[in-house]
């Protein structure tokens, strides 16, 4: 594209993006980081390349992009070997595979739970021995994570001959054993446990981000990966289904014909992909939950859109994406949340991107109701306009397009983006 609406290094995307994926820790939400130094720190005991480290500090930190639940999260945490590990390495894989600046990573992060003496026998088409290596180092440091996980922060130095004893017992089952006795070099250094605080962590990964080539995405990269996000996000609960999909869609269509410029149609249906970010770190059973929130509930539920801003502010060409995505629970007469802002500080895309969210909410079936026709959505987003908690003028625009919003709004199976097969 001769003029891109976001410039941005799609490696700063990605790693301010990883933040979300650490969210799902709820308490813990550094997992991904301190495996992909743990990796990292593997890679230059073994004498790899410079590029092969980052490589493997960016798979340790998108390793767990197939995980959206806390239930899952916690699963993986606190079993070594838990039964159903395989489903989200497999959803991570089918996420990858088809995003070309990630895609190398796909392989190994389809077998990042998979045992040493069962990797070694898959046929090299299938996984080749560099990439069986790269999947089982990550596998690897992930168990020992797991095992230092309850130790974090307190107490931990008393606990390491316990998590390296773990892994040394399983070389040759679960580890490779050349890669075990890496690990227990590696970690005999107290800089090698030192380098998992989190301050420790902000600095390695800001000295990552400042070596190695600028890449500036193509809007269409972006858009991918977005969508890859916001996969990630609707499938935290079964309520919400391809939900950020249909808002973006909307909240495009409605911008256009508002007359919002290309550039900013352009930004406004990236943040739409990714206005639900911060959901991450909602618990499953509150996100679930099919009846009204109670008032702890609904406090823990507001966090979300600040959670999505703080995590997308942070990106270079992400100001505005960071604003529309945060304020979509934000109302014109300032009782929204979380910032409480009124209408003045309200752009037309954050208005915009309101109306979609809400409309494509009631639209879609959820579990536990059908989804509402076109004209009882209508009522209700009227309502809230009397209500001064909806742009009106927003809202006469979706009753003059009804019939398209809610086929825009609703995409079907061939309208997916991609298939997760």
């Amino acid at each position: 594209m001769a003029n891109l609406p976001v410039k941005s290094d799609l490696r700063h995307v990605i790693y301010a993006l990883s933040d979300a994926l650490d969210l799902v820790g709820i308490d813990d939400v550094a997992h991904g980081k301190r495996v992909g130094i743990m990796a990292a720190e593997c890679s230059k005991l073994m004498g790899l390349p410079e590029a092969e480290t980052t490589f493997l500090f960016d798979l340790g930190m998108l390793h767990d992009i197939g995980v959206s639940t806390t239930q899952t999260h916690h699963h993986l945490v606190a079993e070594f070997d838990w039964q159903e590990s395989q489903v989200h390495a497999e959803l991570g894989y089918a996420l990858l595979r088809e995003f070309a600046p990630l895609s190398r990573m796909a392989i190994p992060v389809r077998y990042h739970h998979t045992h040493w003496d069962r990797l070694i026998t898959l046929p090299a088409a299938e996984v080749t021995a560099q990439q069986a290596q790269q999947a089982n180092l990550i596998f690897l440091v992930d168990r020992v994570d797991a095992l230092a996980a309850p130790w974090y922060g307190s107490g931990l130095f008393d606990h390491i001959e316990d998590v390296r004893e773990h892994i040394r017992a399983n070389a040759g089952s679960y580890f490779s054993p050349e890669l075990v006795d890496i690990f227990l070099t590696a970690s005999k250094a107290e800089a090698f446990w030192l380098l998992l605080e989190p301050r420790s962590i902000q600095n390695y990964q800001h000295d990552l981000l400042s070596h190695g080539a600028s890449y500036q995405p193509t809007f269409d990269e972006l858009k991918q990966l977005s969508v890859i996000f916001s996969h990630i996000v609707d499938a935290k609960s079964p309520f919400t289904a391809y939900h950020s999909l249909g808002v973006a869609r909307l909240a495009r269509f409605l911008a256009e014909r508002a007359g919002v410029n290309q550039e900013n149609c352009d930004k406004l249906e990236l943040a739409g992909l990714l206005h639900d970010l911060g959901k991450l770190r909602i618990p499953d059973e509150i996100l679930d939950k099919p009846g009204k929130l109670d008032a702890h509930e609904r406090l823990i539920m507001n966090t979300h859109s600040f959670e999505t801003y703080q995590i997308l502010h942070s990106i270079a060409g992400f100001e505005e994406i960071a604003l529309w995505a945060a304020y979509h629970h934000e109302e014109p007469g300032g009782k929204g949340y979380p910032f409480h802002v009124h209408e003045k500080e309200l752009s037309i895309e954050a208005r915009i991107l309101r109306v979609a969210d809400i409309f494509q909410a009631m639209a879609q079936d959820r579990p536990y109701r059908a989804g509402w026709p076109a004209h009882e959505v209508l009522g209700l987003l009227k309502e809230l306009a009397i209500d001064e908690r909806l742009d009106a003028s927003l809202v006469a625009l979706v009753e003059k397009y009804l019939d398209q919003a809610i086929k825009i709004a609703l995409p079907g199976p061939d309208e997916m983006p991609f298939r997760l097969v």
